[in-house]
C-alpha cells in the first residue's frame, strides 16, 4: 500500500514556483509545461462533461496562458468556445499561448456571457491581492453559477496557501484542475468549498523542498499499520487504559475505551473513581474495569499500559491535572483530550513540560485557543498554526475540524481530505481519542497513529452518513479495517 511520499505531497505556491523554475532550468521550456497543463485541463473537462458551449476567461499571466491552451484543445474536439480576456497577454508564455489560439478574443464581459460552462483562467494561486475592476465585477456576477465553473489551478480570488478569500469577491467552482500536486487551498476547508472537486494533472515536474506536508490517507501510514501476527495474543496487541470521570460523567470515557478495543488494542481497562464503578460496570463487557482513588493508585494501575486516554468528561480542575501528571510518569503514550486540555488552560507550559514527543493533543479550535492563545488568529492558516503548536508543545497536535491537521514537532504535517459533516455530533471526538490511543497501544508510532485514527474516524462517518451518533462509530471501524486488510493482502495491480 505504500507509495512514494511525493505522490501525497502538498506544495505551497512558492514550492510550485520553485518546481517550475527547476524544470525550466533543467531544459524543459515553460511553454511545454503550459501546453501540458492546458491540454490536461481540457481532458479533465471532457471527462466530466459532454460537448457544450464554453466561455474561457483569460487573465494576462500564465494562468491566462493555460486558458488559451484549454480553448485550443477544446475547439479541436468540436466544442464551441468563446475566449474573453481581462487584459492583453503580459507574460511570455501567455503571449505564446494566445498566438496559437486561432479564434477571436473578446473583452471580458463582467456580466457573465451565457454559456453552459465557464472556465476561470484569470489569476490562479499566484494572486496576492483582492480582485478588482472587471474581474471583481465578474466574480460577483458569477455568484450562484459555481455548478458550471471550472477553475484553473485555484478559483481566482482564493489564496493558494490559505484557501481564504483575498478579500472581497472570489470565484467558486464545481471543478478545479491543478497541476503536479495539491496546494493548501485545495485541502483546507474554506478553499475546498471554493474549489469543488479537485483534479491533479501531471505535467512532468519534480518535487522540491522537504515534502513534510502531505495528504493523510492510507498510503502515508498503511505499510506500518499494526496488523496482528498469526501467533498474536491479547497481551501482544497492547494494553490501553482510559480514565473515567465521576458517576454522572462516564459515557465519554466508555466511548474512548470501546473505540480503542475496536481498533485492535488487546486489553483495554477503564480506570474509574470508586463512585463511578457501579455505573461503569453496568455498561461494560469486553472492556475491563479497575478502581482508583488517588493519582498514585492511577499511576500504579497504568504502569504496564502502552497508551492512555485522559480527558473525555474527566472533569476540569486540579484532580485531572494531577492524574495527567501521574500518567505521564508511566511512559505510556498519552492521548490528551477535552477536559484534560482545559485543566491546563491557565498554565499551558505546565502541560507541555509533562509531555513527551510521542504524546498526542487533540484539541478542537476552542480548546486550541485556550492552550495557544491567539495562534489561530495570528496564523494565516490552520497548517501553520498546528505546526507552531506542535513545536511549542514538543508533542503531536491534532487540530480537529473538517480539515483536521496533524502536526509533529519535527515538522511532519498531514491534512485530512476525507472529513465528514456527520462527525459534528457529541462524543465523536472521544471515539477519535480512543482510535488513536488504541493504535498507539499496539506499537504504532504516535504521528502515524494520529493520522490513521483521524482517517479511519472520518471513513466510519462517511459509511454511516445521516443520523450518525458517536455510539455508532466504533461498530463501523471493522468495515473500514476489513477494507484496509483486503487492500494490504490483495493490492490493485
Amino acid at each position: 500500500m505504500e507509495t512514494p511520499v511525493s505522490l501525497r505531497q502538498i506544495m505551497t505556491v512558492a514550492e510550485m514556483k520553485a518546481a517550475d523554475a527547476a524544470a525550466t532550468a533543467a531544459g524543459t521550456p515553460a511553454t511545454t509545461l503550459m501546453e501540458r497543463a492546458g491540454k490536461g485541463a481540457a481532458e479533465a473537462i471532457r471527462q466530466r462533461w459532454s460537448r457544450r458551449s464554453v466561455v474561457i476567461w483569460c487573465g494576462p499571466g500564465d494562468n491566462g496562458g493555460d486558458g488559451y491552451v484549454v480553448a485550443r484543445h477544446l475547439r479541436r474536439r468540436g466544442w464551441p468556445v468563446r475566449v474573453e480576456a481581462l487584459a492583453p497577454p503580459a507574460s511570455p508564455s501567455c503571449r505564446w499561448a494566445a498566438e496559437r489560439w486561432r479564434g477571436e478574443v473578446h473583452p471580458l464581459n463582467p456580466a457573465v456571457s451565457p454559456a453552459d460552462l465557464h472556465v476561470d483562467a484569470l489569476f490562479g494561486a499566484g494572486l496576492s491581492r483582492p480582485l478588482d475592476g472587471p474581474a471583481e465585477e465578474l466574480a460577483r456576477a458569477a455568484e450562484g453559477l459555481s455548478a458550471c465553473i471550472v477553475a484553473i489551478d485555484t478559483p481566482s480570488g482564493v489564496h493558494g496557501d490559505t484557501g481564504q478569500s483575498l478579500g472581497g469577491a472570489a470565484f467558486r467552482a464545481a471543478l478545479t484542475v491543478t497541476f503536479h500536486r495539491r496546494k493548501p487551498a485545495h485541502v483546507l476547508a474554506h478553499g475546498r468549498a471554493a474549489c469543488g472537486a479537485v483534479e491533479v494533472v501531471d505535467i512532468g515536474l519534480s518535487d522540491t523542498g522537504a515534502g513534510d506536508l502531505v495528504e493523510n490517507d492510507p498510503s502515508l501510514w498503511g505499510a506500518r499499520f499494526p496488523w496482528p501476527s498469526d501467533d498474536a495474543h491479547k497481551h501482544a496487541r497492547g494494553r490501553l487504559v482510559v480514565v473515567s470521570g465521576e458517576a454522572w460523567s462516564t459515557g465519554a470515557a466508555r466511548l474512548s475505551a470501546r473505540a480503542g478495543l475496536r481498533i485492535g488494542a488487546g486489553v483495554v481497562t477503564l480506570l474509574s473513581p470508586p463512585g463511578a464503578l457501579a455505573v461503569n460496570a453496568a455498561h461494560l463487557e469486553a472492556v475491563m474495569l479497575a478502581p482508583f482513588d488517588t493519582d498514585a493508585e492511577l499511576a500504579a494501575l497504568a504502569d504496564r499500559a502502552a497508551a492512555a486516554v485522559i480527558g473525555p468528561a474527566a472533569g476540569v480542575g486540579e484532580a485531572t491535572a494531577r492524574n495527567l501528571t501521574a500518567l505521564a510518569g508511566t511512559g505510556a503514550a498519552l492521548v490528551v483530550d477535552a477536559d484534560a486540555l482545559t485543566s491546563f488552560a491557565h498554565a499551558p507550559d505546565e502541560l507541555f513540560a509533562r509531555l513527551d514527543r510521542d504524546d498526542v493533543l487533540t484539541p478542537h479550535p476552542g480548546e486550541f485557543e485556550r492552550l495557544f492563545p491567539g495562534l489561530l488568529k495570528a496564523s494565516p492558516e490552520r497548517i501553520a498554526a498546528a505546526r507552531e503548536a506542535a513545536r511549542r508543545a514538543g508533542t503531536i497536535v491534532l487540530l480537529k475540524g473538517p480539515d483536521t491537521v496533524i502536526a509533529a514537532p519535527d515538522g511532519r504535517t498531514a491534512v485530512n481530505l476525507n472529513g465528514s459533516p456527520w462527525l459534528a455530533t457529541a462524543g465523536s471526538g472521544d471515539v477519535l481519542a480512543g482510535f488513536i490511543a488504541g493504535l498507539a497501544a499496539q506499537g504504532m508510532e504516535s504521528f502515524d497513529a494520529a493520522c490513521a485514527g483521524a482517517w479511519i474516524h472520518a471513513e466510519c462517518a462517511s459509511l454511516h452518513g445521516p443520523g450518525l451518533i458517536a455510539e455508532d462509530l466504533p461498530g463501523l471501524a471493522p468495515v473500514v479495517l476489513k477494507r484496509l486488510w483486503d487492500q494490504r493482502n490483495h493490492p490493485l495491480p
